[in-house]
């Protein structure tokens, strides 16, 4: 059989393509004489850089930063000279998982190295910028990032404001000379939020970095304030389109500072994997994340990978550190299982790949070939 697997990151446990190569070892032993091809995945968020740079033929390079706390870093970044494209991961500059946990506020953080990455893409030439913005550890709507090119956000009196948490007191935007810094500028984002409310980056995210409930209105206070004085330049608003809220607000910064597009991440990974002719030459797809549940159907690449493979007619199945059941999903996964049905919860993320592999092999000793082969 042609085994397509196509796993997304077991967050916190395993990469995507650590999940894939698990899954493959596993097969392997069960059916050694299929035919597997690894094809991991990203949505916008950790990974989007290396997998994204195999997929269109970059090289890696390096830069010298600061991360989100402003601490002095050498990040990588992604260079393609043919086509003159720059592939850029946030995570790998201005992440979470880069800082000490619980040692930094939110507010104390931004988006400012990212300006020095973006510098070194545009001195090396870059005229096209791939950018996947999830896994960020901040929440100031790209303002360091718009400082460190140029625009300054200035109060009533005319003073300079240096950090976002004073966004609250912005009176007037001052615009860089150099305004559009690439030909193309394509944002991976991993969410579809918008930037303020309910279902915006604050309140949704905001606690995944570090916000408490009463840090919500002063930081929806801020970036209110950016989303209105914005308005008032141009007459538009922005703040509502879906993947604003990405990142701490960044989908929406890059959008209004840098003339950015914003794409949801998964619909990037598939047009440059030519996702449709992969799926169409395998008998069977594997896929996979940290779990499989209600929000699996939200945008999420897995979600995505398994209804396109049901209006192929493709079996799919789908792994998960743990599996939620409902209809929905027993729709459109052929088989769905999980690490727990073998291992604890803490096993599991302990020796993620060890298990992975393990039920991987249990699953393939299982299946039917789908032309009527055993």
């Amino acid at each position: 059989m042609r085994i397509l697997v196509i796993p997304d990151k077991f967050k916190g446990t395993l990469t995507a393509p650590a999940a894939a190569e698990a899954i493959a070892r596993g097969w392997g032993k069960a059916r050694p004489h299929d035919r597997v091809t690894l094809l991991p995945m990203s949505d916008g968020g950790e990974g989007f850089g290396e997998i994204m740079s195999e997929l269109v033929g970059a090289r890696l390079q390096q830069a010298r930063t600061v991360d989100a706390a402003h601490r002095p870093c050498i990040v990588p970044w992604w260079w393609e000279a043919k086509s003159r494209t720059a592939i850029i991961e946030t995570s790998r500059v201005i992440g979470l998982a880069m800082l000490p946990r619980g040692q930094f506020h939110p507010f104390e953080l931004d988006t400012s190295g990212l300006g020095a990455v973006f510098r070194v893409a545009i001195r090396k030439g870059a005229e096209r910028c791939l950018v996947g913005i999830g896994g960020s550890a901040t929440n100031d709507a790209g303002f360091g990032l718009a400082r460190a090119m140029g625009w300054e956000f200035l109060d009533g009196d005319g003073r300079a404001i240096e950090r976002w948490p004073d966004l609250a007191s912005l009176a007037r935007l001052q615009p860089p000379r150099r305004r559009r810094w690439f030909d193309d500028l394509l944002v991976a984002v991993d969410v579809q939020n918008p930037l303020l409310g309910r279902q915006g980056a604050t309140r949704v995210y905001g606690p995944q970095k570090g916000l408490r409930p009463e840090d919500f209105p002063r930081a929806e206070r801020c970036l209110g304030r950016v989303r209105t004085i914005w308005k008032q330049r141009v007459g538009r608003e922005f703040s509502r389109v879906p993947g604003t809220g990405a990142a701490g607000g960044l989908g929406f910064g890059l959008m209004v500072f840098a003339e950015a597009r914003l794409k949801p991440g998964f619909e990037l990974f598939a047009r440059h994997a030519a996702l449709e002719r992969r799926l169409r030459s395998a008998d069977v797809v594997i896929t996979g994340e940290g779990a499989i549940d209600r929000s699996t159907f939200m945008g999420k690449g897995v979600g995505q990978i398994a209804l396109r493979c049901l209006s192929l007619n493709i079996p799919c199945i789908g792994l998960a550190g743990g599996v939620a059941r409902s209809a929905r999903l027993k729709r459109a996964f052929d088989q769905t299982h999980a690490l727990t049905e073998m291992a604890s919860l803490e096993e599991a993320k302990a020796r993620g790949a060890y298990w992975l592999e393990r039920l991987t092999e249990r699953v393939a000793g299982a299946i039917a070939n789908p032309r009527g082969e055993e």
